[in-house]
């Protein structure tokens, strides 16, 4: 019997160094490709060109080696990295311009954007900031945040409690001891277990790209939790970990309050995915200079050298199969004619609800393997932005390079869960409120909309509050929904004018993007910003082994924050997961290697 359990674990190891220290593959990261920066463009005409070039049949690259549904930073990610070692790669958005999420829009001389409101982990050379750099050629410039670059605040007007948030390891931790005189202890072992988590995910990279014997080896036995400091905590809520560690309210409300980047209130939520947030943030926050757009118009022209495509206004309506039942390629739909383009690897940044529910024929979707993948997952919440355009400079309206997170006190789980919970008739009591102000965080925003600022409001609203609209059309939909929309937009307002003064009287464009406007612009199912639901039952390790790139369908693979988590830096790691296991290499591998090779 040792002889058996002496073979099974060397082979187990091998399959690991396989994993972890590379394959045959080409390496995207072999040459360092960064340049000089060149100057912002500011002309929208300009990055136009390159966001937004229509779909034609004609426009479709000969001999394409792949074809990506979605044009977020999971499947941008993904074609440049193929693009790097020489594959043509075709991109395909439905949206009229490309980067999902990493999109900008206009409205009455106001430019906003969609998700992007501020990044960690970019100071020094690390393999995220690495990363960042190689997939766009040096290109894409990051602008740092004030410190603090969050504040949360508790309460209602009358009693409010403002906790600034600092950057910095040791930093962080020291002004919340400031603010919560005795609470050392506390904060002290919150710190180490932020930490140790997020050491640990080095093996949450690994299991999703190992064999699937492998994986469920790994997790049957026990092994995974026993390696995986992640996966040991990955079944505690934040309330139950935070809870224990002290009795004060606002403290516990503080440790808690960036739950909001990632959709699940405290008692839902896994105090390892919160880990890692809290964890990349640790060095500071900063923000694209010249806006979100800038991610998806620096990538686009390394996919396009490599022969490749990124065409928008082209709705993918199904994977194409053949009789074996292996992916060749997807249907366009133009008008109402289907248009083939036909590839030997699909690689869906669709999400995964939409690539197996919604994409693939209904004989594959009622597959035992894809339904028991869906078994474990649910969509998560219903996102709703608010938009505001105001007349003024940032110094006029006393707006800084910061995010507010408001609650309407510390008392977060029983807060949120009767919100959501409820019926829309409590839509004006939303006791969530992020802000920000995106044109106060770019130094480029005076030359382009000179003496005009905006803030960006961020919060959840349930699907079914608005369901019933979802057919109606996006522009003109019904009296009803905008007054329940102008309901919501008057009391988020009330808010911020309670936080910035100044910008009373000075709106000049409000309006609010709700689950059903999610829905139709970046084809989010139930209106989630953040995909698959990020609760406990999703970090399990089996559920973490099953969310990967390979599918149960040949020749099809999953990429952005479906495969990892949520987020640009998520959805990033979700692209490199799927590289390495379409070059058979590891890719991570590669990107913590470049600190040293470049």
């Amino acid at each position: 019997m040792w002889i058996a359990v002496g073979i099974v674990s060397a082979a187990l190891l091998l399959l690991l160094c396989r994993a972890m220290f590379g394959g045959r593959g080409p390496n995207p990261f072999q040459a360092d490709t960064r340049e000089p920066p060149r100057p912002t463009v500011t002309d929208r005409k300009v990055k136009n060109k390159v966001l937004k070039q229509g779909f034609l049949a004609s426009k479709v690259p000969e001999n394409l080696d792949a074809v990506v549904v979605g044009s977020g930073m999971g499947g941008l990610a993904v074609a440049v990295l193929l693009a790097k070692v020489g594959k043509r790669v075709l991109v395909l958005e439905q949206h009229d311009r490309a980067g999902g999420c990493c999109h900008t829009f206009t409205e009455k001389g106001f430019e906003f954007d969609a998700g992007i409101h501020y990044i960690g982990g970019l100071l020094g050379q690390n393999p995220f900031s690495c990363t960042l750099e190689q997939i766009t050629n040096g290109q894409l410039q990051w602008e740092p945040m004030e410190n603090p670059f969050d504040t949360v605040v508790l309460g209602p007007p009358e009693n409010r409690r403002f906790y600034p948030i600092y950057s910095g390891h040791k930093r962080f931790a020291s002004e919340l001891k400031k603010l919560f005189p005795g609470e050392q202890k506390a904060i002290d072992e919150y710190m180490r277990l932020i930490r140790k988590v997020a050491k640990s995910m080095w093996l949450v990279a690994m299991i999703k790209v190992l064999p699937i014997p492998v994986a469920k080896f790994l997790v049957y036995s026990g092994l995974a939790s026993r390696l995986c400091f992640f996966f040991r905590m990955a079944s505690r809520s934040l309330t139950d970990v935070v809870n224990g560690l002290t009795e004060n309210k606002d403290l516990r409300a503080v440790l808690c309050y960036i739950f909001g980047t990632y959709g699940n209130i405290p008692k839902d939520s896994s105090f390892s995915m919160h880990s890692v947030l809290v964890y990349h943030f640790l060095d500071g926050a900063w923000y694209p200079r010249g806006g979100a757009s800038e991610i998806a118009y620096h990538m686009i022209p390394i996919i396009e050298k490599a022969g490749g495509a990124v065409l928008v206004r082209a709705p993918v309506n199904r994977i194409l199969v053949n009789e074996a039942k292996e992916a060749i390629g997807v249907s366009v739909l133009k008008g109402k004619e289907e248009v083939h383009v036909h590839a030997p690897v699909v690689v869906s940044d669709a999400g995964i609800f939409n690539t197996y529910q919604q994409l693939l024929p209904l004989e594959l979707q009622k597959l035992p393997a894809i339904q028991s993948i869906l078994s474990t997952i649910k969509h998560g919440e219903g996102g709703l932005s608010m938009f505001l355009g105001l007349d003024g400079t940032k110094e006029e309206l006393g707006l800084k390079a910061e995010n507010y997170w408001v609650f309407a006190e510390n008392n977060l789980d029983e807060l949120c869960d009767g919100y959501l919970k409820g019926s829309r008739e409590n839509a004006n009591s939303n006791p969530l409120l992020f802000m920000a102000s995106p044109s106060a965080k770019d130094p480029t925003w005076e030359e382009r909309s000179p003496g005009k600022s905006t803030l960006t409001l961020v919060s959840f609203a349930p699907y079914k509050w608005f369901e019933e609209w979802k057919d109606e059309k996006v522009t003109n939909r019904s009296a009803e929904y905008k007054q329940l929309k102008d309901t919501m937009i008057q009391s988020a307002l009330d808010i911020v004018t309670q936080i910035y003064p100044k910008v009373k009287g000075r709106v000049e464009y409000m309006d609010a993007g709700t689950p059903v406007t999610n829905q139709f612009y970046i084809a989010a199912p139930e209106g989630e910003i953040y995909g698959a639901d990020h609760g406990i039952e999703r970090f399990s390790p089996m559920a973490t082994a099953m969310m990967r790139p390979q599918t149960p369908v040949k020749n099809l693979y999953l990429t952005g924050q479906d495969v990892f988590v949520c987020g640009l830096a998520g959805a990033l790691a979700g692209a490199l997961t799927c590289t390495s296991v379409l070059l058979n290499r590891n890719v991570h591998l590669d990107a913590v290697n470049m600190e040293t090779m470049f």
